[in-house]
């Protein structure tokens, strides 16, 4: 009974034929589709939405060029050693040019006192980046080469030890310095300049090399 009652529901709700056709069926298709399409809605609401894509980041286009303009020289100076050679990129001045300027949009108006560079690469930059940045320069050299009263900072190289030395009194206490070489190998040589310099100031730990301008967090290597 339940079933044929069920049927019979659903003929009268369907209504009487003619022709072959039901009564009112365009009605009800019309409400048949309105119901599917506020199911449809209603799951689709439910389905959470994927998260946007990331932004892409911009790239600085200068950086390509200084990492073409440097050339790898294997075993040099000793069997082993991959030598990045900055000379290249020395004999175009553009992208010399735009290796010093990176680095003076960077710092600029960020209370640097004092560029720290170390010989000889260091040399080639860090006067560039000082004058612009409004800054004096220390050059941090190697044994027997500064006159005078000097400390002196001994490291470990991929290739042996050396020592870097500084003037007694080129640096104030408190004086906030940028350490500037021309590439990063075991980071001996700029940790020894970090040491060097936090004997007058403990704000002189901020350093990096040319070679990471190639890559687009260079500038980000702060210890």
């Amino acid at each position: 009974m339940g079933e044929e009652a069920n049927c019979n529901v659903a003929m009268e709700s369907a209504g009487p034929k003619e022709n072959g056709h039901t009564t009112g069926g365009a009605a009800a298709e019309a409400k048949a589709a309105a119901a599917w399409a506020e199911i449809a809605v209603t799951d689709a609401a439910a389905v959470p939405k994927p998260p946007p894509p990331p932004a892409a980041v911009a790239v600085d286009p200068r950086l390509q060029g200084i990492s073409d303009a440097i050339r790898v020289v294997p075993h040099f100076p000793k069997q082993g050693i991959m030598f990045n050679d900055i000379t290249p990129l020395l004999l175009r001045p553009g992208v010399f040019k735009d290796a010093v300027d990176i680095f003076v949009e960077r710092y600029r108006g960020m209370a640097i006192a004092a560029v720290a560079g170390i010989e000889a690469r260091g040399f080639i930059f860090g006067p560039a980046i000082a004058l612009a940045i409004g800054a004096k320069f220390i050059p941090l050299r190697k044994p027997k080469k500064l006159p005078g009263e000097v400390i002196s900072e001994t490291y470990v190289l991929e290739y042996g030890t050396d020592c870097l030395q500084m003037h007694v009194g080129a640096i104030e206490p408190g004086e906030r310095v940028l350490i500037v070489d021309d590439l990063v190998a075991t980071g001996g040589t700029l940790c020894a300049a970090i040491r060097l310099l936090e004997v007058f100031s403990p704000f002189a730990h901020s350093q990096h090399a040319i070679l990471l301008a190639c890559n687009s967090e260079a500038l980000d290597c702060a210890l």
